[in-house]
């Protein structure tokens, strides 16, 4: 735990995933105690972050706002459980209508979940491994029944502090980053990432070209005059406009990439195999799927490539 500005501490806590950690931020002024990001529900998590609240004299009843910056479980899992204490749950509208009804109504995205799989070439062996590792991640999401819609540009007050919501998606259709106007400071979620690039996956559930919706979200980024920018995992971006240069890069290599590969006509499942090589488990051939999938469509949507199916094959234009 450490004391980032007065009142702003953050808290990382123990993930199951590639990742490691995960970074929530805690808010505390004026007699409130707010907390962004909630980690996933697992024990570990639960006990490293009572450990965490405890040196700070707090426990989890004294936490009355929880701002969530995106749906994926490890910055919502326990979103629910703080709601069932008496918190507020503060979400993106976008991602109230789309990310959250994954968790919260499963069975209306279950069977274009695994069509989306199917019809884009996936084998029936490998969707298996998916659906167990599926089955296992919701043991461990808890979504709020009533999350509260956050808007693009409203600012909240949060616990002695001023927030302004950032809608920006593409890692998630409702992600949200929190900008602090007067510190300068961007509560960046996983909109940009200083190690890695976030991944930008095309599901059932989301919008139709979220690569595009990313590759505009670091631009709005790239404009705000954020003199740090702490993020859902790894550290600090002291350079938020070099680091979203960085990533649009990074994907623009992988279009070209793609393109190269598309001597004949492929699968999204068969891509993401020459675009992902190395060994993977099940999630993480799932997210590879994903992202693959997010980069065929802006290339077809852009008019780079067309398809044929299902079972669809993406060829050059």
């Amino acid at each position: 735990m450490k004391e980032l500005l007065p009142g702003l501490y953050l808290l990382p806590v123990p993930i199951p995933y590639p990742l490691k950690t995960v970074n929530l931020y805690l808010f505390r002024g004026n007699g409130e105690v707010a907390l962004l990001d909630t980690a996933l529900g697992t024990k570990t998590a639960r006990g490293t972050l009572e450990l965490s609240l405890a040196e700070l004299g707090l426990c989890f009843t004294d936490i009355k706002t929880i701002l969530l910056t995106h749906h994926h479980p490890d910055h919502y899992g326990l979103a629910g459980f703080f709601e069932g204490l008496g918190a507020r749950v503060w979400l993106h509208e976008e991602e109230v209508g789309r990310g959250h009804l994954f968790w919260l109504q499963p069975e209306a995205f279950e069977e274009a979940s695994w069509r989306l799989f199917l019809d884009h070439g996936t084998p029936e062996e490998a969707l298996m491994g998916i659906r167990e590792t599926m089955a296992k991640t919701r043991e461990r999401v808890h979504p709020p029944q009533n999350p509260t819609p956050l808007k693009d540009g409203e600012v909240l007050e949060a616990a002695g502090k001023k927030l302004r919501v950032i809608w920006t998606p593409g890692h998630a259709d409702g992600h949200a980053a929190f900008f602090l106007e007067e510190e300068g400071v961007l509560l960046a979620g996983d909109a940009i990432l200083e190690r890695v690039s976030p991944n930008v996956g095309l599901w059932a559930y989301t919008r139709e070209n979220p690569l595009k919706d990313f590759l505009a979200s670091l631009e709005r980024l790239m404009e705000l005059p954020a003199k740090v920018a702490y993020a859902g995992h790894f550290g600090p971006i002291l350079e938020v406009k070099k680091r979203a240069q960085e990533l649009i890069a990074h994907h623009q290599e992988r279009l070209e990439a793609l393109l190269g590969f598309l001597q004949a006509p492929m699968t999204a499942w068969e891509l993401s195999l020459r675009l992902f090589p190395q060994e993977l488990d099940a999630p993480g051939r799932r997210f590879a799927f994903a992202e693959t999938l997010a980069h065929l469509e802006y290339l077809r949507l852009e008019g780079h490539v067309k398809r044929e199916g299902p079972p669809y094959r993406y060829f050059r234009a």
